[in-house]
């Protein structure tokens, strides 16, 4: 089954206007980067001349306008705008959320299994959530979802500051938040390339993903001020208004393309996209690994009041602290992917950032000292924002754009349905052996399918090259760079 995609060569037609918006005027040099759709002789062939090898390099934008490449586009800036503004109050919700369950609670266990209400509808709704970005307008679909996360912030906030909150409130909450993200995830990672482009899909990513780990440094810093001086409840109510700012950007955008195929039944479309998956050693072995990372690994983050209360003897403000160093080693992640311009490498890079992420967890395990553990947590931010970041751009250049979000979603599922499993059993091995040995565990089980992953890749590489080039060229690479030398080059 084939569903039509947008595929129109007037690229405002499907992504947008890229006209005058808030960052044009500073960003007037990115519009000197090669286009990667041209595939052009100009872009490849080396200059013929002293003069022409002097032009190149005067015309050669400068490293920021590379990074920022993907703000050309209005829709992009409206959306990144709005995405700064909200997920800064998401972060706060989430450090606030996990010290007022500890708080009322002081169970290891109970953060694990609020974690585990949280996530375990992606697992089990994403595939719907999929087919749904697939054949619905994801714009619209994104505005739905953000004004539901909207609402249940505001309840959980008028719950907690009028002294009425209760354990079960928050399993409730965390619960239905966890089916919103299972649609909010494949449609907002699939809608993407409709704000965009193809051509600047893997510098939007890693923007993407920039501003949520910049976030993630605010927003527990301010979270362990804030609950400090007056409580969680603040953090959710400053949290439930900063979603004002995503949706009004989001009803500012203009983005056409064209209606999607509802041919087949939901059900036949939902296992086309399993199929697809599995079919496809790469995307296999892809969404393998961050499941495991997600199973073993993440878990660290719901234990993290633990080493910050018992361990580290931080209190709430070490609990922003540490959270908030996490986020800027994410940070630096994130921008380090948004300055390459390809996809070369990016399964190296995956395998590497799994093994570091590992050893960061096993370190992080040893230390009893508070800023010692606020340093480590820097390489583990990092790691683990390269790895995951990598996989993400890797799948969306390889899948088909009728596939986009069904296989979106299977992301979703392994990379936050799979944490549910782990946030529970990281909480229940706590109990037993405690944090410590519970997240060194992880680290080790990360290492080990980063060594996996890393033997499988000289096969795997061939394979996504292939796919890369049949679904369209990525991060600017041309088609015959790509397909040159398939077994010496890396992807």
């Amino acid at each position: 089954m084939t569903l039509p995609q947008c595929e129109n060569p007037n690229a405002q037609q499907c992504i947008g206007s890229s006209g005058p918006g808030w960052l044009d005027r500073i960003l007037r040099p990115v519009a000197v980067i090669p286009k990667m759709c041209q595939g052009s002789k100009e872009v490849t062939q080396a200059p013929n001349s002293t003069a022409e090898t002097a032009d190149a390099k005067n015309t050669s934008p400068p490293m920021w306008a590379t990074t920022l490449r993907a703000l050309r586009h209005r829709n992009f800036q409206l959306f990144f705008s709005g995405q700064l503004i909200s997920l800064v109050g998401t972060w706060m919700q989430n450090v606030a959320q996990a010290w007022l369950v500890y708080r009322l609670t002081g169970s290891a266990l109970l953060l694990g299994a609020v974690g585990f209400s949280s996530q375990i509808p992606v697992l089990l709704v994403a595939p719907i959530g999929g087919i749904t970005a697939d054949r619905s307008n994801r714009q619209r679909l994104v505005i739905a979802t953000q004004a539901a996360s909207m609402i249940l912030a505001a309840i959980l906030a008028g719950l907690t500051l009028s002294r009425r909150v209760e354990v079960w409130h928050i399993f409730v909450l965390a619960a239905l938040l966890g089916v919103v993200n299972a649609f909010d995830i494949p449609a907002r990672q699939s809608f993407l390339i409709d704000m965009v482009g193809r051509e600047h899909l893997m510098n939007a990513i890693a923007l993407n993903s920039s501003i949520f780990n910049g976030a993630r440094v605010v927003g527990p810093a301010v979270a362990g001020i804030l609950v400090v001086k007056i409580g969680e409840g603040s953090c959710f109510a400053a949290n439930a208004v900063s979603y004002i700012a995503v949706i009004a950007g989001l009803l500012l955008m203009k983005v056409e393309c064209p209606p999607r195929s509802k041919s087949s039944s939901p059900l036949a479309d939902i296992v086309e996209g399993f199929r697809w998956a599995h079919s496809v050693k790469v995307i296999r072995a892809l969404l393998l690994l961050i499941g495991l990372v997600s199973l073993v690994g993440m878990p660290y983050t719901v234990l993290m009041p633990v080493f910050a209360d018992k361990i580290l003897h931080g209190g709430a403000r070490g609990l922003g602290i540490l959270m908030g160093a996490t986020g800027v080693g994410a940070l630096f992640g994130a921008l380090t992917l948004a300055s390459r311009e390809g996809v070369k490498g990016l399964g190296r890079l995956a395998a590497w950032s799994c093994a570091g992420f590992g050893i960061g967890l096993v370190l992080f395990s040893l230390s009893r000292w508070f800023w010692l553990s606020t340093v480590l947590l820097l390489p583990i931010g990092y790691s683990v924002m390269l790895q995951m970041a990598s996989t993400n751009t890797l799948i969306q250049t390889m899948v088909p754009d009728q596939l986009r979000g069904r296989v979106m979603a299977l992301y979703s599922m392994m990379f936050m349905g799979m944490a549910p499993f782990g946030a529970l059993l990281g909480g229940a091995l706590a109990e037993r052996m405690g944090a410590p040995v519970t997240v060194a565990v992880g680290g080790v089980a990360c290492l080990l399918g980063a060594i996996w992953f890393g033997r499988e890749l000289p096969v795997l590489r061939i394979e996504a090259r292939r796919m890369i080039v049949a679904q369209g060229l990525a991060g600017g690479e041309p088609e015959q760079e790509l397909n040159a030398q398939p077994v010496e080059e890396e992807t």
